[in-house]
């Protein structure tokens, strides 16, 4: 299977899940590598934007001197937006619903950031 298969493999089953309203690994560059990200919506601006905020956490934390965070969750009313790094090259980000447990989020989303750090180192 080739790598771009994998990646649309690890975010079917984490779509499986359950939970996951928009899913997407994105480079670090903010590149979009694969989606699943339904409606109108602009996957190439969502994955940008959810590379410069995770950029943005990591250098506010850095500047502080503390280590970088694990994830970056902004929630609303109607969801909850995660950013997670998946290796130096890579991350991988959600939309949830509102009241998908963030446990079981996080948890799932942790499964499928190994497998992303598997293929992209």
């Amino acid at each position: 299977m080739s790598p771009v298969e994998e990646v649309r493999r690890v975010i079917a089953d984490l779509r499986r899940t359950g939970g996951f309203r928009a899913l997407a690994v994105v480079s670090r560059e903010g590149i979009l590598v694969s989606s699943e990200i339904p409606g109108d919506a602009h996957p190439e601006t969502f994955a940008a934007m959810s590379a410069v905020m995770l950029s943005a956490a990591e250098t506010a934390y850095i500047e502080i001197g503390q280590a970088i965070p694990d994830r970056l969750i902004v929630e609303t009313d109607e969801g909850k937006l995660i950013i997670m790094g998946a290796g130096e090259r890579s991350m991988l980000v959600a939309l949830a619903d509102a009241k998908a447990g963030l446990g079981h989020l996080t948890v799932e989303m942790n499964r499928a950031v190994a497998r992303l750090k598997e293929l992209f180192g």
